[in-house]
């Protein structure tokens, strides 16, 4: 079946969205929309099959990275004021395709508005605050843990954030 990635539309059906997570099939289900045509703090892109269903998002903002943020190795080649990137809000794949590449298809598509901002506007890269359960999948990407003192969420695991370089993305507008 092929898929295809594109801006969330406000009449888009959320509600049948099931990725295993009650907070991010929430946040899609309530939020994204409001985030992205109300408040216009957040846009979000997602994965339709064939047949119009949704199988895949994520949610992309503006943002900065603080060169004390980043790692030692990263610290020599960026200035040493913050930088603009594209911060990776949220990213869910529903459970009946998990495993397909949706994910993968995602972050490309990511990294592909990164280079777009990066040529239009300015952006050194993307940050993503993983999941512990994700740390893995980002680091096997290229992706470096950031030196970010996390706050309190009580008992739940706190996100890890992480930080690609375009510079390090290979063709990463090559794509669409």
């Amino acid at each position: 079946m092929a898929f295809k990635v594109r801006r969330l539309e406000a009449d888009d059906d959320r509600s049948g969205f099931r990725s295993g997570n009650v907070d991010l099939d929430r946040f899609f289900a309530r939020y994204a929309g409001q985030n992205q045509f109300r408040h216009h703090i957040g846009t979000t892109y997602v994965v339709i099959d064939a047949t119009g269903v949704i199988a895949g998002f994520a949610t992309v903002s503006p943002s900065e990275l603080a060169p004390e943020t980043m790692p030692p190795s990263k610290r020599k080649r960026l200035p040493k004021y913050p930088v603009p990137v594209l911060r990776l809000a949220r990213l869910g794949v529903d459970e009946r395709v998990k495993g397909r590449g949706i994910g993968s298809l995602l972050l490309r598509s990511v990294l592909i508005l990164a280079q777009r901002m990066a040529d239009e506007f300015g952006c050194a890269g993307v940050v993503v605050d993983a999941k512990p359960e994700a740390v893995a999948f980002y680091e096997k990407l290229g992706f470096v843990q950031l030196e970010i003192v996390a706050g309190e969420l009580g008992d739940r695991p706190q996100p890890v954030a992480m930080f690609i370089e375009l510079v390090m993305v290979a063709g990463a507008g090559s794509s669409g």
